[in-house]
């Protein structure tokens, strides 16, 4: 049996990432030395080019690596991890945290380089100097005004699950209050 054959019958004639029925075809998973079946997934046509091409990566096309990303199939997995991994939003950050790997897999995911830190990532810190990352809990050290809103964000709040702003390593997001409010680094301390 022919491999695109077994990859038809594997997926029933759908892309194996986002479930398209249309414009088909084998897609190797590269950097990984092995071959066969492990390392080849059936894709369509707008995938493909989004995997080839990340300026062209429509982030809202890859919400489908909710339901992808936990296939048994490990070419499916390797490239579910690295899209989310080339997609900035907090939602693939969200996924990558519920996504399951063996350590080995994990080796083959990272071996294009996604997931590695660049030195022209953003990086959050406090008042303190200490790095902030997504889901931190933070604690208000002066008074803040709220723009747009009578509030006032009183000194000694907790913050917890902050969003980091990807645009701005001076910016965060959180709730106080109810309400979601941008915060910037500076009035912050790490708990």
């Amino acid at each position: 049996m022919s491999l695109e054959r077994e990859l038809q019958q594997r997926s029933g004639s759908k892309c194996e990432l986002c479930g398209n029925e249309e414009k088909l075809s084998e897609y190797t998973v590269s950097d990984i030395k092995e071959n066969g079946l492990k390392t080849v997934l059936y894709a369509c046509n707008v995938c493909t080019e989004q995997m080839n091409d990340s300026d062209a990566i429509d982030a809202n096309h890859w919400r489908c690596l909710n339901d992808s990303m936990w296939s048994e199939h490990d070419a499916v997995k390797i490239m579910a991890w690295r899209m989310l991994n080339r997609i900035n939003a907090d939602w693939t950050q969200d996924l990558l945290g519920m996504m399951y790997m063996e350590e080995d897999l994990l080796e083959l995911a990272k071996a294009s380089g996604d997931g590695e830190d660049d030195e022209n990532k953003l990086i959050h810190r406090d008042v303190n100097g200490v790095i902030l990352e997504h889901g931190d809990s933070v604690v208000l050290i002066k008074d803040l005004k709220v723009k747009g809103s009578s509030m006032v964000a009183k000194q000694g709040t907790a913050v917890r699950n902050i969003r980091l702003d990807h645009e701005n390593e001076t910016y965060i997001e959180g709730r106080v209050d109810g309400q979601q409010i941008v915060i910037i680094t500076e009035y912050v301390k790490k708990t």
